[in-house]
């Protein structure tokens, strides 16, 4: 059984809200490549509800053309030498990455130069393997338009545009280029998240979340030609989701809420690849499975939902999971673009995202770069029903959350 089909069929709160269309995971969709673009994305939110509307309007459409160019990238990965690298943790990183954060920062800076952005690559690794050339081909390809031509250093200098940080809040993008990587390595099935949000005065008022795999169902006709997707999230004016090549027209937003389940066990619960369900202080209390039709009584069904942070929190945001449950770990440091956006679309969406002590993420936690997270336990994500009675759980079984 389809694992997003089976979620929907489940979730005990479709009954009272538009229904979502079933979801699948097609391959790529040539539709997001090879267009040129203005500025024009239409918005689910009234403009004078959204404080940050120009910011909102203005990241809609930088990750849309961010979606596009990993379209184009991903097609060629396979048949081009020297697309696939591996950074020095052994991650891989593809001229995609640079190539996305290259041209957020360039299309968010035309507007907002004073912004700095926080962001997962530098161009140091670049530099060192002769690809540069190949990202400004790439950025040049999917950028608005340009006074003059975009060079080498037009490209280093946005990659590397961050900012000087001190104890104060401040106000500041921050960008996982593609969350996922090895999902988006992985084949045209795998889903993966380009991720953007901003924050102010310590607070996150906007995000949004590309994800180029997800697709409706081809069976609804009017969605027929929706390829991909895009979540919103504006700070009072809830979470909204749309098909990529849709975005240019007011109609289809739809509202994301989280899901209604409110009993622990007949949640639907992601974690991380890197963790196993055993090493969670729920496994205590619960066994899990991902059998999908056999779930026991002292079970819980864990979603397969791939690779990167961003994935699962959109799956919560979408109704489609109840919960991502992730162990802080003293040997890997949580970063906060694999977070950001995804917190303020699960809040507005009506869930919660928390430390397993109940508090709130703090994003000021490292004064210099706003690069890490320090999270006492570990990070909860889930609907508002479930999370109390899962950190109840977790303080039970745990002997100290520090």
């Amino acid at each position: 059984m389809d694992i997003l089909h089976y979620s929907r069929l489940q979730n005990p709160t479709n009954k009272l809200l538009r229904p979502h269309p079933r979801l699948t995971v097609p391959s790529t969709s040539s539709s997001l490549s090879l267009r040129r673009f203005s500025v024009r994305s239409s918005l689910p939110l009234p403009v004078q509800n959204a404080k940050y509307n120009r910011e909102l309007r203005a990241a809609v459409d930088a990750v849309e053309r961010a979606c596009c160019l990993c379209v184009d990238v991903k097609r060629s990965l396979f048949t081009s030498d020297g697309r696939i690298l591996e950074k020095n943790d052994h991650t891989p990183v593809t001229i995609a990455d640079f190539g996305v954060q290259a041209l957020v920062s360039l299309e968010l800076g035309k507007l907002f130069p004073s912004i700095p952005l926080v962001a997962e690559e530098d161009s140091a690794f670049l530099r060192s393997n002769n690809l540069v050339n190949s990202v400004v081909n790439v950025v040049t390809d999917k950028a608005s338009s340009q006074d003059k031509a975009l060079t080498q250093t037009d490209v280093l200098e946005a990659i590397d545009r961050g900012g000087k940080f001190g104890p104060n809040p401040a106000t500041y993008w921050v960008l996982d280029p593609i969350d996922g990587t090895r999902g988006f390595l992985k084949g045209s099935e795998a889903l993966y998240v380009v991720g953007l949000a901003l924050v102010v005065e310590g607070h996150i008022v906007l995000g949004v979340m590309g994800c180029p795999n997800w697709r409706v169902d081809k069976s609804n006709k009017s969605t027929s030609k929706i390829s991909g997707m895009i979540m919103v999230a504006h700070v009072g004016c809830g979470t909204w989701s749309k098909g990529i090549s849709d975005l240019q027209n007011g109609m289809n937003w739809i509202k994301c809420l989280v899901d209604g389940y409110t009993l622990v066990h007949k949640g639907r619960f992601c974690i991380s690849e890197s963790q196993t369900w055993e090493s969670l202080p729920l496994s205590s209390s619960f066994g899990s499975t991902t059998n999908v039709d056999n779930v026991g009584v002292k079970e819980v069904l864990l979603l397969p939902t791939c690779c990167g942070s961003l994935c699962k929190y959109l799956m919560v945001a979408s109704g489609r999971a109840s919960v991502f449950i992730q162990r802080a770990r003293d040997d890997r440091v949580i970063k906060v673009w694999d977070h950001a956006v995804g917190v303020i679309c699960v809040q507005e969406a009506g869930g919660k995202v928390t430390d397993w002590n109940g508090d709130q993420l703090d994003l000021a936690a490292d004064e210099v770069e706003r690069r890490a997270l320090f999270p006492p336990g570990g990070i909860l994500v889930s609907n508002n029903s479930l999370h109390k009675e899962i950190l109840h759980i977790i303080a039970s079984n745990s002997t100290v959350v520090s």
